[in-house]
């Protein structure tokens, strides 16, 4: 391979890219893209709107997620954004190979459709397609382990053992930070809620980030919120346009509680901990002590205050007998893309890498 490989980490809610070789990559989007009419052509059909990338603050309407739940749901949203990183990249290190991570949950027929956009459209000279799990496992230097990863629209467990997943004991929940986000603009705004509103986004983002917490219990969390006098806790509030402080509810704060007892959010089941016990459990007995042993956490929902702590109590709990050790990296949000940084370059995985050449002679005979 080329001394250097794009590294393009996907997701539901960021896309993230860089070339191979970095701690961490160097460019990370909103997986973002808006239409808006083109002035030569205004009318409403889909071949007179031109897209663009991320939110048009003159038509914040338009925007939209061209990959949901781990699903691509607009091909040319996503090969705008592939071609966006492409060119920026190509800048400076041209004819460079390009590493792509899949979801878990693609289609049977998004594999090739990868391919034909990335050889056909935006002529890249060769290609790897990887696993984001198997991407997180690599990213810690562990072979056998259970990764745990929970991003903007999927939260998913799967156990490895020598580097291969253990298909069966799989979980997939599809809640994550999106959830968490829609609660949050139907708890703060209510009727006049609306997900395009700029203010409503970035006060959102802003409570999100700053302000939510995991609880270690969630009693015990709310009685003591609902002790303190009001006012008291200059960080409980957020601010309306016109600059009125509003305070934020105990429930609020605690919202990524969700991730432990979605059932307490009208959301489906199990929570994070209850999926990580069932697929660990559903491994053969003599193996579970070597996985209690190796969880590795990641994903940008595990970097809220208290998180890590909550999972780790509640699976060392449950599998007392054995001592639990959970690896936590301080870019876990960037696992995927790291492990796939590691594994551009490895011998062994020179065999999964398809050349233009080997394209052409498999897809267009």
């Amino acid at each position: 391979m080329a001394a250097r490989t794009i590294i393009i980490d996907h997701g539901s809610g960021f896309m993230k890219a860089g070339l191979s070789g970095w701690n961490e990559p160097q460019m990370v989007l909103p997986s973002i893209v808006n239409y808006i009419p083109c002035r030569e052509n205004p009318g409403p059909s889909y071949a007179r709107r031109r897209v663009g990338l991320g939110i048009d603050f003159c038509r914040p309407d338009t925007f939209s997620y061209p990959i949901q739940r781990g699903r691509v749901l607009n091909w040319e949203g996503v090969e705008h954004i592939w071609s966006f990183v492409l060119e920026k990249h190509r800048l400076e290190h041209d004819d460079c190979p390009v590493m792509v991570t899949e979801s878990p949950l693609r289609e049977p027929g998004d594999r090739k459709k990868t391919l034909e956009i990335m050889f056909e459209l935006l002529d890249v000279p060769s290609i790897l397609l990887a696993d984001q799990l198997e991407m997180s496992l690599y990213a810690s230097g562990l072979l056998t382990g259970v990764v745990v990863d929970s991003g903007y629209g999927l939260t998913r467990v799967q156990p490895f053992h020598l580097g291969r997943p253990l298909q069966p004991s799989g979980k997939t929940l599809e809640f994550a930070g999106q959830d968490l986000s829609a609660y949050l603009f139907k708890s703060l705004f209510k009727e006049d809620c609306n997900r395009h509103d700029i203010f409503q986004l970035e006060t959102v983002t802003s409570t999100q980030m700053t302000k939510c917490y995991v609880p270690q219990n969630l009693g015990e969390a709310l009685d003591f919120c609902q002790s303190l006098p009001s006012g008291s806790d200059e960080n409980n509030t957020y601010q309306l346009p016109d600059g009125t402080p509003v305070e934020l509810t105990p429930m609020q704060r605690l919202a990524p509680e969700m991730f432990f007892s979605p059932q307490v959010f009208d959301l489906p089941g199990p929570g994070i901990s209850q999926a990580v016990v069932d697929s660990i459990e559903t491994c053969e007995a003599a193996m579970r002590p070597l996985l209690v042993s190796h969880l590795m956490v990641c994903g940008g929902n595990t970097l809220y205050p208290g998180f890590t702590k909550r999972l780790y109590r509640l699976v060392a709990d449950h599998f007392s007998s054995t001592k639990a050790t959970m690896w936590v990296g301080s870019n876990r949000n960037f696992s995927v893309w790291l492990g796939a940084s590691v594994v551009a370059h490895l011998s062994t995985y020179k065999s999964e890498w398809m050349t233009k050449e080997e394209y052409d002679e498999s897809f267009k005979l």
